[in-house]
């Protein structure tokens, strides 16, 4: 007996969150279900499926495997937040806070390979057993752990090394965020120096408006304004150094580096991300 429309319903909201974590985009999560759907539609099933849910995922497992294998055959980079349009870059946004996703996560999972990604969201994130993961990668149990164990072992490597390359400074540099990301004016002033320097690239600021910027009243009053892209920041290694990366949506968009003398914040510096950024001191990528 075929999955029933109230079947599928049920499941969709549980497939869509699979979906969004294997593929990182909210728009293309909407498209695998969709397909995932259509399968189903056309698929006989005899005997009758015992567990939808189940059998959905899987299928929508598979359909996210194809697309990340079709990424990674034409060696795509994963998207820059400024080379998407601003509705699909605002619906992954609401999934990151709906579903408390850490933006972290969802960026170092661009760097596994497809089935380390497939491997590792399916049993880590979502707790589905080995044996049914080998169904979707089309192995045994046993290679299907090793994926997982080898993305696993890349994310946590990559996830701690902020943490190795903890400042001296941190704390400093820790309590300016919390009050750019709060809009605390008196506290930003108080953690800059007098004479602190802002330096942004052109393009991450309106036009017109002055790439360098000095003075701490001027920095604490220009960075309110800009509160809604500090609050999509998370700590990350790129390129080897500890920084800020903003991140709407999960998508890389710019690197905010802090430099402090004499426990004051003295500089701030805002880059665009790049597609050949390097986001974490990890392990070497084994192949799939």
């Amino acid at each position: 007996m075929p999955i029933t429309v109230e079947e599928f319903e049920t499941a969709r909201p549980h497939l869509l969150s699979v979906a969004h974590r294997m593929l990182g985009s909210a728009h293309d999560a909407q498209d695998a279900v969709q397909t995932a759907w259509l399968r189903a539609m056309t698929a006989r099933s005899s005997p009758s499926i015992e567990n939808p849910s189940a059998w959905l995922t899987t299928v929508t497992a598979r359909v996210c495997l194809d697309e990340l294998r079709a990424r990674h055959r034409r060696n795509e980079a994963p998207l820059l937040a400024d080379a998407i349009p601003a509705a699909e870059l605002a619906a992954d946004e609401a999934i990151l806070r709906a579903e408390d996703v850490s933006r972290a996560l969802l960026v170092l999972l661009n760097q596994l390979t497809p089935h380390q990604r497939v491997a590792y969201v399916l049993h880590d994130l979502f707790s589905m057993p080995f044996g049914q993961i080998a169904h979707v990668l089309g192995g045994t149990a046993p290679s299907a752990k090793k994926h997982a164990s080898r993305a696993r072992q890349r994310l946590d490597s990559a996830q701690h090394a902020p943490e190795r390359n903890r400042r001296p400074d941190q704390q400093i540099v820790e309590a300016f965020m919390t009050a750019a990301q709060t809009g605390d004016t008196r506290r930003m002033i108080q953690l800059l120096a007098p004479d602190s320097v802002r330096d942004a690239d052109a393009a991450l600021l309106p036009r017109g408006a002055r790439t360098a910027v000095i003075g701490a009243v001027e920095i604490a009053t220009e960075t309110v304004h800009f509160r809604d892209r500090i609050q999509s920041a998370c700590r990350l290694t790129v390129n080897n150094k500890s920084v800020y990366l903003i991140a709407p949506g999960g998508h890389p968009l710019a690197t905010i580096e802090i430099s402090t003398a004499n426990q004051k914040v003295t500089r701030i510096a805002l880059r665009l991300a790049l597609a050949d950024d390097h986001f974490a001191a990890a392990l070497p990528l084994t192949t799939s």
